[in-house]
């Protein structure tokens, strides 16, 4: 008996270790649950509270109209994306588009380059191969209206590009005057997909030094980049010259892509690290053939950042280049780019990009090896005199801008800094920080 009565309490103390066992398994699973949705509560307190001043404000503003629930709401949007730094930035449809074009390196259009002059609209020329070329539009055309309206510049031809630009396959017509004929056009075009020209002025300067511009990094220039060193290794250069000045960036790839013939197979290029270490991405070089050995210069100004600064960065800290001009403006930060609804989207700081050797560019910008400062005054004339160089003549040049031609003296630094190279044959300039 006694036996049977000390088995009975194993088996009671058993089956209550059990039921303690499941009672505190159920009790700690609660607690992981309450624990898990503490940051929901945040989110929903903080959200609650949003949506409480969006309703007093919808029933209170004075402008009933300007305090819809819609427009409240993106206000808020705006104002929470767009505190964070100065580039985030929730976009809506319009603008998400327009960005996506940028990005992309193509829009829909009618192919034209234009400019204002005196508060008209020229021509300086149709782009070979488009819409515009096709119907004859030439050099030195006003456009004096678009789809029947007037064209008003205001100093800007803003609103001129945006109304000739629109979705591929749909119509616009444009009026002209042509000043060598004394007559009016009239032309209906058909948009296109129009690709950006990001990489310009690919020319032999002298002595050997070819000298390319790139504008931005977009999808489409790592290629135009590539036929254009392509086309002046073909012509002999012994030396290269990178114009990044007024660059504002782009695309990170981009630029690993466009530093990536100077780098040997597997080099890292760039890495990015965001708010976990498991979140570092390295961008290494995967080049077709051996790497370009030649003698490199870069020039970069207070208008070179985010992309272009990778490339300088990565070349600089490779000891691959010469940089030659100012500071570069510093944003060293990385942005992913969301789809939203309603064809809406947001851009995103998520992580800061740094140098082969670990240097951070974020708010220091690239220090370059030959400082060469050029004034305000200097930057916008060159920029102008730049973007004409089919205009040679001095006195056509005068009449034209106004000034006499202004001497590029980053670039002529550059060019006798490759010909002391040359001469000397030097080495590139030791590893140095940004």
């Amino acid at each position: 008996m006694p036996t049977v009565v000390r088995m009975f309490k194993r088996i009671l103390m058993l089956a209550t270790g059990i039921a303690l066992g499941l009672a505190f398994a159920v009790v700690g699973a609660r607690v992981n649950t309450a624990w898990s949705l503490w940051p929901n509560r945040d989110l929903s307190r903080s959200s609650g509270y949003v949506k409480d001043v969006m309703r007093l404000v919808n029933e209170s503003y004075v402008d009933e109209k300007s305090a819809t629930y819609d427009k409240l709401a993106r206000a808020a949007l705006h104002g929470m994306v767009e505190s964070l730094d100065p580039h985030s930035e929730f976009l809506e449809k319009k603008d998400n588009e327009e960005f996506e074009e940028d990005i992309m390196g193509e829009f829909g259009g009618v192919g034209i380059q234009v400019e204002t002059r005196q508060n008209r609209v020229i021509v300086i020329a149709p782009l070979a191969g488009t819409p515009g070329e096709r119907a004859g539009i030439q050099r030195g055309d006003e456009i004096v209206t678009i789809d029947g309206k007037a064209v008003e510049t205001g100093g800007s031809v803003d609103g001129v590009v945006s109304r000739l630009r629109g979705r591929p396959k749909t119509s616009v017509l444009v009026g002209l005057f042509r000043p060598s004929s004394k007559e009016n056009i009239s032309l209906t075009l058909i948009r296109e997909i129009i690709k950006i020209e990001s990489v310009r002025g690919a020319h032999v300067i002298d002595d050997g030094i070819g000298y390319v511009q790139l504008t931005e990094f977009s999808d489409h220039t790592a290629e135009q980049f590539r036929s254009a060193l392509d086309g002046l290794l073909k012509q002999g250069i012994h030396s290269l010259i990178l114009d990044l000045r007024n660059n504002p960036g782009g695309l990170l790839d981009a630029a690993v892509d466009v530093v990536e013939p100077f780098f040997k197979k597997n080099e890292l290029i760039v890495y990015t690290q965001g708010r976990k270490p498991a979140d570092k991405e390295e961008f290494r070089a995967d080049p077709n053939g051996p790497p370009l050995t030649l003698p490199l210069a870069v020039l970069i100004n207070a208008g070179s950042a985010s992309a272009a600064e990778i490339v300088t960065g990565a070349l600089k800290d490779t000891s691959r280049a010469v940089v030659v001009g100012e500071r570069s403006f510093g944003k060293g930060s990385v942005q992913s780019v969301f789809k939203l609804e309603k064809g809406e989207g947001m851009r995103l700081t998520t992580a800061r990009y740094y140098t082969p050797s670990g240097v951070t560019i974020h708010e220091k910008g690239i220090v370059p090896h030959v400082e060469v400062v050029m004034t305000p005054e200097e930057d916008t004339k060159l920029a102008r005199q730049r973007s004409r160089p089919d205009i040679t003549d001095p006195v056509a040049f005068k009449e034209r801008f106004g000034f006499e031609p202004v001497a590029d003296r980053q670039l002529d630094t550059a060019v006798a800094m490759l010909k002391g190279v040359r001469l000397l044959g030097a080495r590139g300039p030791t590893p140095s920080t940004q």
